[in-house]
């Protein structure tokens, strides 16, 4: 057994990868085909400087090790950047050495991608080894994991390996709130901007919305990263100027250097914008937090009496304006897989599990040529919004590329069973359609309902890793048909009005002309929020009859599974013909309208899908708010009620000047589901052969 020491120090004249002529490079370390090391990631730089060390143990030479340089690619696929191999054999024991390695693509020998230069030494461990296998890994925002074997009696490898596994996981929030920005730099020939601001910390970015036709943009906007080292981290602040059909233009950057704030803390930020002009103001707090965990199976917070107590307290009734944002516990026991898709030429797979919650990501470890996996590990998380919704995707590990999916289920919070083993059917990316397997998973589901209530009427988290918008033809498709029927739905009714006023049906005309005379001599204000309350009432009494004989729309359906052969082609094709590249600003246009669609369409399915009570606790808490508003109106002259209102807004902006403004009624609707997240949250059956074993425990919800 060998011990041996790295310290990655540099690399030069590296391969430009991105558009803007840089890259984002990070360096692989592989043994054996196995990971043992990962860098941190370099921004927009050839020459980067690592200075990172890592110790790695090694039972012979043969195998030598392998050096891979990527490019860091945000929510697409690295690209790689050359490699080398390092001849452990050639190394002088217990003699540090410096050395230079010449990255090369094997598909592309004569091309130079630049050097790497390390420093090594290599030392021999004596006695007798034993192998084991510590705890994997789990990588947070990068869909790979590393399995390393040390020394059972080497209590300094198993210190590393428990700090290294402890800095994966997050311990503090920073929350940030950007309010606006002042004598920005003009970029355009109107003497103006259209500027936005991105934020990276990490692997986490955001981008704020893009504010027209200004140099003082005020955005009042606020977003959480989360804090992943001890120290805090830099974030890295770029803002820009939105140019259609070409590239951004740059306006200027500033830095936060987080360990110089104090926790607990709220901190206004006026940073001035290095390479432009103009400042940045921002709110930043550091929030320690009670942080995501994961550990074997035999670990389990809900069956210690002791901590099952202390969690149910932590969220019981007299608990509810204690720490607003901490709304619930949630506990996720990966148990097994079964069947799953062959991704590897062997007809084997190498599958590991991600488990999503929001911007919050875990990872299994992995297992080796397998298709029934067993992984037996239990995740848990804090909850900040019960209307969010659980993804776990199982991916097959590859040594030189990113992961292969093999499969995915999304489960909203609230359709949870606390304590049942449950087999779930995995779907495929795009979660219309069954793929290859099964999932074993126990989840438990723990909550204030107050809470998780007052919570909804506040702006829902933004995820941080989403795919691009892109153009498809079936996805404009799509969202045009979802429009087209939302407005059909008024058309008919505009219809079905007028025939009344025609008399082409006697009976009704007349019925409607009574309803017309009665309503119009009482209407009173509080009758608007009592119609819809009784339309709510209507729906849930004929639902739980039984008399409900709504069936559930395909169209939908058929159109996602459409869009992904379509999709597949077009990738393909893109990939051959830059087409994307061609007609660039086109392209930017259609997704415009194609997400503008997507909108429209979606507002009408939630307002349909309350009255539904497609989800139960939303349309219940349509009840009270609806019974409250009709008490109001009732009581309260409108002319108090509007006065009311006026006067908060005129003052909201005096007692408050950075709060962001926000509309309860959508950010309540912003939580029920459209019809395309209905058929992708939907649970398929099983197939017979899966038989999950079904293992009820004391309901905790």
């Amino acid at each position: 057994m060998y011990q041996l020491d790295i310290t990655l120090r540099r690399g030069q004249s590296l391969a430009a990868r991105d558009r803007g002529g840089t890259s984002d490079p990070y360096v692989k370390f592989k043994i054996g085909g196995k990971e043992v090391f990962r860098s941190k990631i370099i921004h927009k730089n050839l020459n980067p400087v690592w200075e990172e060390k890592a110790c790695i143990l090694v039972d012979h030479l043969r195998e030598p090790l392998y050096i891979k340089v990527f490019d860091y690619d945000f929510g697409l696929q690295d690209d790689f950047m050359g490699s080398a191999f390092l001849d452990l054999t050639q190394l002088e024991l217990k003699r540090p050495m410096d050395v230079t390695l010449s990255l090369k693509d094997p598909h592309y020998p004569d091309h130079d991608l630049g050097i790497i230069l390390l420093s090594v030494i290599l030392t021999p461990k004596e006695g007798e080894p034993r192998d084991v296998e510590l705890s994997e890994n789990e990588v947070v925002g990068s869909y790979f994991s590393v399995k390393s074997f040390f020394w059972r009696f080497q209590t300094q490898s198993l210190h590393l390996s428990d700090l290294h596994r402890k800095s994966h996981l997050w311990r503090g929030i920073v929350s940030i709130t950007l309010i606006e920005g002042r004598s920005l730099k003009a970029m355009d020939s109107n003497g103006l901007s259209d500027p936005y601001v991105k934020f990276r910390l990490g692997h986490q970015k955001y981008k704020s919305k893009i504010m027209p036709k200004t140099l003082n943009p005020q955005w009042r906007e606020q977003f959480d990263f989360h804090l992943y080292e001890e120290r805090g981290g830099v974030i890295d602040i770029t803002a820009w100027d939105k140019d259609a059909g070409k590239r951004d233009d740059f306006i200027g950057r500033c830095q936060i250097d987080l360990s110089a704030l104090s926790r607990e803390q709220t901190h206004k930020l006026e940073l001035q914008l290095e390479e432009g002009e103009g400042h940045l103001v921002l709110l930043v707090t550091l929030t320690a937090s009670a942080t995501v965990s994961i550990s074997d199976l035999s670990v389990n917070s809900l069956e210690d009496q002791k901590e099952r107590e202390e969690i149910l307290k932590r969220y019981g009734p007299l608990r509810i304006f204690h720490n607003l944002k901490d709304v619930g516990f949630l506990q996720v026991k990966v148990i097994r897989a079964e069947g799953l898709m062959a991704a590897d030429v062997t007809g084997k797979s190498d599958p590991f599990c991600v488990v999503e919650l929001n911007n919050d990501r875990l990872l299994t470890h992995t297992v080796y040529k397998n298709l029934n996996p067993e992984w037996n590990k239990v995740f848990t998380f804090n909850i900040k919004d019960i209307h969010s919704v659980l993804e776990v995707t199982v991916y097959d590990e590859d040594r030189d590329r990113s992961a292969d999916f093999l499969g995915k289920v999304a489960i909203p919070l609230l359709s949870i069973q606390n304590g049942e083993q449950k087999a779930y059917v995995l779907k495929n990316k795009q979660l219309t359609g069954p793929t290859k397997g099964v999932i074993y998973l126990e989840i438990d589901v723990i909550f204030n309902a107050v809470k998780a209530s007052l919570r909804t009427l506040i702006p829902k988290e933004q995820k941080y890793i989403e795919e691009e918008n892109r153009l498809s033809k079936q996805l404009l498709l799509r969202n045009f048909i979802r429009m087209k029927r939302c407005v059909m739905v008024l058309i008919n009714a505009a219809y079905y009005v007028n025939s009344c006023f025609d008399w082409d049906s006697p009976p009704r005309s007349l019925a409607a002309f009574v309803l017309f005379l009665f309503v119009v001599w009482n209407f009173e204000l509080y009758m608007i929020p009592l119609v819809l309350l009784l339309l709510l009432t209507w729906n849930y009494f004929l639902i739980i009859s039984g008399k409900d004989n709504r069936q559930r729309d395909t169209v939908v359906e058929d159109m996602l599974e459409d869009e992904e052969e379509e999709d597949d082609k077009d990738d393909k094709d893109s990939e051959k013909k830059g087409f994307i590249n061609k007609i660039y600003a086109i392209q930017e246009v259609c997704v415009s309208v194609q997400n503008i669609l997507d909108e429209v369409a979606s507002f009408g399915e939630r307002i349909k899908n309350t009255f539904n009570w497609t989800v139960p606790f939303l349309s219940w808490l349509a009840i009270v708010a609806l019974c409250v508003f009709t008490v109001i109106l009732y009581f309260i002259p409108l002319r108090y009620i509007v006065l009311v209102w006026g006067i908060n807004k005129f003052t909201k902006k005096l007692r408050s000047p950075y709060a962001i403004d926000n509309n309860e009624l959508l950010d309540f609707l912003s939580r029920v589901p459209s019809d395309v997240q209905v058929v992708q949250y939907q649970e398929l059956k099983p197939d017979p052969s899966h038989s999950p074993c079904k293992r009820k425990k004391n309901n905790l919800g």
